[in-house]
């Protein structure tokens, strides 16, 4: 494993993410959360605690690289597609079917989060695909001839 690939496709996974979970949640979902706003923390209690989500978006996103690494087979975008789409799978069934059946969410906002989770989690696969290249050896002149 290269470390220093690992850290970056990482970081960059962890910031796109980021980018993803606002969009998801703040634009996209935002009219169901105002509806719902009697099941949540306020906006300034989730804020002071902001800081929670990110440590966990951080670790989730060093060990989503993680695994992919540990299997990883250097088939290009696809690889990152069906990575995705596993690992989207295998987090958002779940966490959307276990939220609505432990909370007095709607079924619509259970639907929303796996698609929405599916989705989002197969772009950082294609994310991940895309950063994590094998560095090719330089072509020797013994090579070359």
């Amino acid at each position: 494993m290269n470390t220093k690939r690992w850290l970056i496709t990482s970081l960059v996974v962890f910031v796109v993410a980021q980018i993803l979970e606002f969009i998801i949640h703040a634009v996209i979902l935002s009219g169901i959360y105002e509806t719902t706003a009697h099941l949540w923390r306020s906006e300034s209690e989730m804020n002071s605690m902001m800081w929670i989500m990110w440590l966990s978006g951080l670790i989730w996103a060093f060990l989503f690289v993680y695994i992919f690494i540990k299997g990883y087979e250097g088939r290009g975008i696809m690889e990152g597609v069906r990575f995705g789409l596993i690992i989207g799978l295998f987090f958002s069934i779940p966490m959307s079917l276990g939220s609505y059946a432990a909370q007095p969410i709607p079924f619509s906002l259970a639907v929303y989060w796996f698609i929405f989770g599916v989705i989002e989690i197969v772009i950082l696969g294609v994310v991940t695909a895309l950063l994590y290249k094998p560095v090719q050896p330089p072509i020797s002149e013994t090579d070359a001839a």
